[in-house]
């Protein structure tokens, strides 16, 4: 009896000591209650030859989030710090690409430049948006914050310059493409442009040292330089990756809305992918990180505002809701709760034990 008790608690503790454990359980308390509520939620059909459910939505809509949160993770990792101005950059690059597309009109309904020229163009621009951070931050030693703060401010200003202060309307049916579907394919492209980013930025940390060195440098970057790791590059090298990332979450979103709207593209979609980061379990101050911790975080809080939507929050409404219940999923995750939980479970087995003799 002792001997199970005490393989009882060796493997709960073992479980619960994963990375993972906690990201997977909230995200579990958010689909639980939208089935209370929502007994049909998990239903997926097909209407007109599209996926339609609660379920897709959530990876629907959660795709330009899943796709931050990826880039927040390594500035995170690497930097101990967040970069705010994703949003921004967001906006920068659908004014970029979809300008290009419309040769500077308000509305066009044919591709006046080639389309992959206009989208390559939107991503060199988020990469130099990502250089101006990782130099402020890596050369200069610029807290990561207040770095970005710069281009969270001024981005959407960018922006509004780019397109003359005006929505740019891309009424052509092969951009619709990468926020719509693909010819027949039920599945929103978007779901198919999130899962590719998180699997090459998952092969590309896998089968690299880079994953490692990030790690080391988020760590201790004094000890990282002494063993002839660069760090300020490397810091350099992540802010870029997360720009770069943002602008592909914004040509999916102008796609999506086949428009560049510079005031609500990307808008408070930093605070989301920072929330993100830390609901999967990965530490603000740098360090160890998970990619599938930060995505399942993402889907999490994409699950929690559909959730409210189902239940007539109105916009206005639904920060306040978010915020009480994203307090709670951050207490849960807290190492204090999770030291009164681990007691907890210790006490429990040595009564089993009293019992037991």
């Amino acid at each position: 009896m002792i001997e199970k008790v005490g393989n009882r608690k060796h493997c709960y503790k073992k479980i619960t000591e994963r990375r993972l454990f906690m990201p997977l359980v909230c995200l579990f308390i958010v689909l639980l209650a939208n089935v209370i509520k929502t007994p049909d939620f998990f239903k997926v059909s097909i209407n007109n030859g599209v996926l339609y459910g609660y379920t897709i939505d959530i990876l629907n809509r959660g795709s330009e989030l899943i796709i931050l949160s990826i880039g927040m993770t390594l500035v995170t990792a690497a930097s101990g710090g967040q970069d705010i101005s994703v949003g921004a950059v967001m906006a920068v690059a659908a004014a970029v690409c979809c300008q290009i597309l419309s040769g500077g009109a308000v509305t066009t309904n044919t591709f006046e430049n080639p389309l992959i020229i206009a989208i390559l163009a939107a991503f060199t621009v988020s990469i130099l948006c990502g250089m101006f951070n990782g130099f402020l931050v890596a050369r200069l030693h610029i807290q990561p914050m207040v770095a970005t703060l710069i281009l969270y401010t001024a981005g959407r200003g960018i922006a509004q310059l780019i397109t003359k202060g005006q929505i740019t309307y891309i009424r052509v049916d092969n951009y619709k493409i990468l926020g719509g579907y693909i010819g027949s394919c039920p599945v929103p492209t978007p779901i198919f442009a999130a899962i590719m980013t998180v699997i090459i930025v998952f092969l590309v940390i896998k089968n690299t040292a880079l994953g490692l060195y990030i790690e080391c440098v988020g760590i201790n970057g004094s000890a990282s330089r002494l063993v002839g790791l660069n760090s300020a590059m490397l810091k350099f090298l992540t802010y870029i990756i997360c720009s770069l990332l943002a602008g592909v979450a914004g040509i999916v979103a102008s796609s999506r809305i086949y428009s560049a709207d510079a005031n609500n593209i990307g808008l408070n979609l930093e605070m989301d992918a920072i929330l993100a980061v830390a609901l999967g379990g990965n530490i603000l101050s740098g360090g160890k990180f998970s990619l599938a911790g930060s995505v399942i975080g993402a889907i999490t809080i994409q699950a929690l505002t559909t959730t409210l939507y189902a239940m007539k929050v109105s916009a206005d409404q639904l920060p306040v809701y978010k915020a009480i219940v994203v307090i709670v999923i951050v207490i849960l995750q807290s190492p204090i709760f999770k030291k009164y939980a681990a007691g907890l479970v210790s006490k429990r087995a040595a009564e089993g034990i009293e019992g037991a003799n």
